[in-house]
């Protein structure tokens, strides 16, 4: 594991790949178009692993909007030295493996004696383009890509960069305009004795130029009723996955029930496809779907229900379960014996490699974890949490950014944090200018060790392979080193000669270096105590937005933006009492619940007696806010400021069923930007995440249709016909030529502009914007997403595209917006004056 430069685009741990260029002819209509020959770029970026600035085939494609190479071509890398393209030949299959394509590119020529749609099935790359439109990537090797596009007449241009050494890539035609894929399909298992009211999803994809609605798909089986499910609009020339619902009558034993599922248009079947579906023991691992929140998408989980040895037993346990890379959630549920005292739970992460279990992989964990509670008679006191190699990270992350949730945790093999790797607790290189400062900060969330300290009340059990080759030992000596400057509850077991996944004499059912009976024991031996039993509360957190709470105290706004923030207060139940310190806490909430009798309540903060307070009644919790040094008690904080509930950064806030409203009123190639912009996310985040976005034309767009959605809005106030309706009063302006930051106005052609404004008709959601003040600056945030993993980004940044080619910093504004959401009380960085 290594770190990304965080002075490059605020792009975190994201791998840079190689390009390839492949010649094909095109075969009679229903041929696939077989790639076998190309060329290929060595890596351009000497640091591997580093996303930088200089990348000469980026800013190609940003000046012109389009690349096409030639054998022999000499491009520069960043440290001065030149790359040639060179011819390679790819199989029979269209597949080639090189080791120039660690971090290199490649390039197809496409020739084409007619206009047309087909189906571009590749694998292996990180990036696609196609004719200079970006599209998304298969880095995994998943296989289940599908992305339509126009095949014009002539030279066609396939871009390709590769990460991983091998690619593979061929052209299809539809099997119907609009048409159902069996890739990538998220099914839930059927339950032998339980009624199927399940949800399920699959990918559909429109070869058109247009978008297309009123589709259903009805669900046709022996043992399920024939189940009807309205589908949402499909964007031209895209594939979205959908959700649909499925409904029968109990299975009687396990087996397989066979599926058809219709595509329709109003009357009209358009395309049919069929799958199957496991029937499952009630006791045996299994998978179990749910619509998330967080996008309106079909996600599932992993189950295997407690044992239980009579039905007057205490209810029982839940374990939530991390997987490792590369593990899909019901293989890590099945690694486990049946448990007569607990459920175990296995959440995905939003894909097996997904998100580290960071982001959208941890409200993943937060949410499979709420509805297990719903669902799963339990005992609340008893919740446990534990993982495996990147899912022993995600044990340590969330144990640590939710300290009251477990009553212990577990990680076996875990890496601690991305910087832990460097043999020191923090490896981060320090930041050279107030810009990198700022931007620093937006990792402080991922700071395991220095969030560490909410373990305290935690039992802590920690598992390492002695000679693991994959996440060293060290990394589990190293938190026991700080567990040992503080923690009086912990354990740590090497298993001497074993690697990363192992098992020994101690499996019973279950793989010994996940299902360690040691690590069990522990947790039955713990249990979380009621908020009103917890006499002191010491808390820590990097951001309110991600983590605000810890029993009965709340830190709902901080002083210095995602820095850390701490408070150690103790509690009087009997004398309504409360004291205690802080730490870079703006605005700090004491539920009051626990008090044993209501009358006035002593506050003391800090050193300071804030006073006798009146008993809140009605909310049940005090609010104080500190200003100049001075803490004063104050009424309930508007939701219009900023707090848990919206606080940023930017990928925090895209939460709320976001949707893509990308600009029609700009010229043909800022729309055609827009679009594309808006389909790559979109693809990205469903590579990555296995989610579902609605993309929506600004015209379209009105905002009472969309209520508390978090909107990502393309383009710039000239080009995008929402802009007034969402950000007419936001202190960022984006016009074509400029872009204004509060009184701070900067021009040029080639500025790119992402930020983050609270939505106006809503308490929840935000605006979130990519923004260009041309088509260069456009074209320069392609790259830019918010769906990668430990990509991160301030409330606010603007950046030139000069930076592409020079290798030059070309940040010159980055920042948060304070506690009102303004520029004037927030913290911003500039690195160049203003335009006057």
């Amino acid at each position: 594991m290594t770190t990304r430069d965080t002075r490059s685009r605020l792009i975190l741990f994201l791998t840079v790949a190689p390009l390839v260029a492949v010649l094909a002819t095109p075969p009679a209509r229903g041929e696939a178009i077989v790639l076998r020959s190309g060329l290929l770029l060595e890596r351009l970026t000497t640091r591997r692993g580093r996303r930088i600035q200089h990348d000469a085939v980026e800013a190609a494609l940003v000046r012109a909007g389009s690349y096409r190479p030639s054998a022999g071509q000499q491009m520069m890398a960043d440290d001065g030295s030149t790359r040639e393209w060179k011819p390679v030949e790819l199989d029979e299959n269209g597949a080639i493996q090189h080791r120039g394509l660690r971090g290199g590119y490649l390039h197809v020529p496409i020739e084409s004696t007619s206009r047309r749609v087909q189906v571009l099935v590749a694998a292996g790359q990180s990036l696609t383009y196609f004719n200079g439109e970006i599209r998304g990537g298969d880095v995994y090797n998943y296989g289940h890509s599908r992305f339509p596009v126009v095949v014009r007449e002539g030279t066609n241009d396939l871009l390709l960069q590769v990460s991983r050494g091998r690619a593979r890539a061929r052209l299809i035609d539809p099997p119907a305009a609009v048409s159902l894929s069996r890739a990538d399909m998220t099914l839930p298992d059927l339950v032998a004795g339980e009624p199927t009211d399940s949800w399920a999803a699959v990918i559909v994809v429109n070869a058109t130029e247009a978008a297309v609605d009123g589709l259903s798909v009805e669900a046709r089986s022996d043992g399920l009723s024939e189940t009807r499910t309205e589908l949402p609009a499909v964007p031209p020339l895209s594939m979205r996955k959908v959700g649909f619902r499925l409904r029968g009558e109990a299975p009687s034993a396990t087996g397989t029930a066979d599926v058809t599922l219709d595509l329709r248009r109003g009357g009209e079947t358009v395309h049919t496809i069929s799958f199957g579906l496991r029937i499952r023991d009630p006791l045996a691992a299994h998978k179990r779907t749910f619509v998330s929140e967080i996008d309106g998408s079909v996600q599932y989980y992993g189950l295997r229900r407690a044992k239980r040895l009579s039905p007057d037993a205490p209810a029982p346990a839940i374990v939530l379960s991390c997987h490792g890379a590369s593990v899909e959630a019901i293989g890590q549920a099945a690694a486990y014996s049946p448990k007569s005292w607990a459920h175990l739970v296995a959440p995905t992460n939003r894909r097996p490699y997904g998100f580290d279990w960071e982001d959208f992989g941890r409200a993943d964990a937060m949410e499979v974890l709420g509805v297990a509670k719903r669902t799963l008679a339990h005992d609340p006191s008893r919740i446990y949490l534990t993982g495996h190699s990147m899912g022993g990270h995600g044990a340590w992350h969330l144990a640590v950014t939710h300290p009251d949730s477990f009553a212990a945790v577990g990680p076996s093999a875990g890496w601690l944090s991305y910087w832990s790797y460097g043999r020191s607790r923090d490896n981060r290189p320090e930041p050279r200018t107030p810009i990198e400062a700022l931007l620093r900060r937006t990792t402080n969330t991922s700071d395991t060790i220095g969030l560490a300290a909410n373990l305290k009340r935690m039992g802590v059990s920690i598992l390492h392979g002695a000679e693991d080759d994959n996440v060293p030992a060290a990394q589990a000596r190293m938190m026991a080193e700080v567990l040992e400057e503080f923690h009086h509850d912990w354990d740590l077991h090497e298993e001497p000669g074993k690697k990363h996944w192992w098992g020994n004499d101690l499996n019973d059912g279950g793989t010994a270096c996940v299902d360690w009976p040691d690590m069990f024991d522990m947790f039955a031996r713990h249990a979380l105590p009621p908020p009103s039993s917890v006499r002191r509360v010491e808390f820590v957190t990097a951001n309110p937005g991600v983590s605000s709470a810890c029993h009965w105290v709340g830190i709902e706004a901080q002083i210095r933006q995602l820095d850390l923030s701490r408070v150690d207060i103790r509690t009087w139940p009997n004398t309504r009492r409360f004291a205690g310190t802080t730490e870079n806490v703006a605005v700090l909430r004491l539920d009051v619940a626990h008090m044993l009798s209501p009358g006035p309540i002593a506050v003391e903060l800090d050193g300071q007696k804030v006073g006798d307070l009146p008993f809140p009644e009605k909310d049940r919790a005090l609010w104080l806010r500190r200003a100049a040094e001075e803490w004063k008690a104050i009424e309930r904080p508007s939701p219009r400021q900023k707090g848990p509930h919206r606080h940023g950064p930017i990928k925090n806030e895209l939460r709320h069923r976001v949707v893509f409203v990308h600009g029609t009123a700009g010229s043909d190639e800022e729309n055609a930007w827009s679009f594309a912009k808006a389909r790559f996310d979109a693809e990205t985040f469903w590579y990555r995440g296995n989610a579902s976005v609605d993309i929506v034309r600004d015209v379209d767009f009105e905002p009472a249709r969309f209520p508390d959605r978090t909107v990502v809005l393309y383009g710039n106030a000239d080009t995008n016909a929402a802009w007034a309706k969402l950000l007419g009063g936001s202190p960022i302006q984006v016009r074509r030529g400029a872009v204004t930051v509060g009184e701070r106005p900067f021009e040029g052609d080639d500025l790119t502009a992402i930020f983050l404004r609270p939505r106006a008709d809503s308490d929840v959601a935000s605006v979130a914007v990519v923004a260009g003040s041309g088509i260069t600056g456009m074209r320069a945030a392609d790259r830019d997403s918010f769906f990668y993993p430990f990509i991160r980004y301030p409330d606010c940044l603007v950046r030139r595209a000069e930076g592409l080619e020079t290798g030059r910093p070309s940040i010159i504004a980055a920042g948060y917006f304070g506690i009102d959401w303004s520029i004037e009380s927030g913290e911003f960085a500039w690195a160049e004056a203003p335009d006057r």
